[in-house]
């Protein structure tokens, strides 16, 4: 087998449309698939190529919960903001954070009205503005799957090592294997299979998976995020269900290990623990699945400084974002879309970040629908 090494290797036409081929020779007409791809990863690339199009009308993807910020109820955005009013306080986030709304605003609206609200790159960023404004506190809006909590429990780490005392963490990071449970155990839903995460499984491996084969016979399939990638990884899904097979199975390998990243997996071990309870957009309360930070680093705990209270709030009610992130409803489908709700003016969370499944449908095919008329 030729082993590719270039991204346009990836992305071969003459490959894609052979794959999608033998899609549509696998499937059974008869029959309708649902695959949900969990990654918001794979929900911007399936919309910006039109994978869709390039498959069976009886297959459907159902795009899941695997944007963190999609999936950030809008209490903890405000409970950030209200941390970020504070005196003194340099509130520091990512750049897909800035344009989450809460009831209070955006970070950026905050901003322009003289909070003390700054962009950055990397948790490292956070922490040399602790270092640079010994006089201020600086709080640090942690966000993401387990892609990115290690970066965040190393910069606490280092932030403990350096003996940094006016550097804060607010964690918002999240699990996925938990939220993936709750989809399961959703009467609901139907999935008959899941595009698995990449990022994520670069750092917890292909093991945590297995669960979803074993106990509720759905296949999984670690894909990566080109075309290619998807399209085989969706035939690998086929042929296990052609073959009454449900297993783990990772396209993926070439960047995914099967035991995962253990130096990541450790550090995330040592700073974190594991939340009894966190709310979900769109999918509720899931017990033990988000991290928080262990009593042995209280002292860099945004929660433990500013004393947050963990109020469940709900999002705008005109807003979808809920049966849009479980699959009831397609992005184009809830009300406000493309209406109220733009990615210049979003009214919910799935509208801002790039990997949100109505951000990424509003740019790769109501844009381009738009234009056609």
């Amino acid at each position: 087998m030729t082993t590719m090494k270039y991204v346009d290797e990836f992305r071969d036409p003459e490959l894609i449309h052979k794959i999608s081929a033998e899609i549509h020779r696998l499937v059974d007409p008869n029959d309708n698939y649902r695959f949900m791809e969990v990654c918001g990863g794979h929900t911007f690339s399936i919309f910006r190529f039109g994978l869709q199009n390039l498959l069976p009308e009886n297959i459907e993807l159902v795009h899941g919960p695997g944007c963190p910020v999609c999936v950030l109820p809008t209490g903890r955005m405000d409970e950030g903001l209200t941390i970020a009013q504070q005196p003194d306080v340099i509130f520091t986030a990512f750049g897909d954070v800035m344009r989450v709304p809460g009831r209070k605003g955006t970070p950026l609206e905050l901003k322009s009205k003289g909070a003390d609200i700054r962009m950055i790159y990397s948790p490292l960023d956070a922490l040399k503005i602790a270092i640079d404004n010994p006089d201020r506190q600086v709080v640090l809006f942690a966000i993401g799957f387990e892609t990115t909590a290690p970066s965040t429990a190393l910069t606490i780490l280092r932030a403990r090592d350096l003996n940094v005392q006016n550097f804060f963490v607010y964690s918002n990071h999240v699990l996925i294997i938990p939220a993936i449970r709750a989809i399961l155990d959703s009467p609901e839903m139907r999935i008959d299979g899941f595009i698995g995460p990449g990022h994520v499984s670069t750092v917890i491996g292909t093991r945590p998976y297995e669960f979803i084969a074993k106990d509720y016979g759905r296949p999984v399939v670690i894909s990566g995020f080109e075309p290619l990638d998807l399209l085989q990884s969706i035939l690998i899904l086929v042929k296990q269900m052609r073959e009454g097979r449900s297993e783990v199975e990772n396209q993926y390998i070439r960047v995914v290990p099967s035991e995962g990243n253990i130096p990541a997996l450790k550090a995330m071990n040592e700073v974190f623990e594991v939340r009894p309870f966190f709310e979900w957009r769109g999918l509720g309360i899931i017990s033990q699945s988000a991290l928080k930070l262990r009593p042995e680093f209280a002292q860099w705990d945004a929660e433990v400084r500013f004393q947050v209270e963990g109020a469940c709030m709900t999002d705008p009610k005109a807003a979808q974002c809920g049966e849009v992130l479980k699959g009831a409803l397609k992005p184009h489908q809830c009300k406000l879309f493309g209406k109220e709700c733009t990615p210049e003016h979003p009214v919910g969370a799935l509208m801002v970040s790039s990997e949100g499944a109505c951000a990424a449908y509003y740019h790769h095919v109501h844009l381009r629908q738009a234009m056609d008329e």
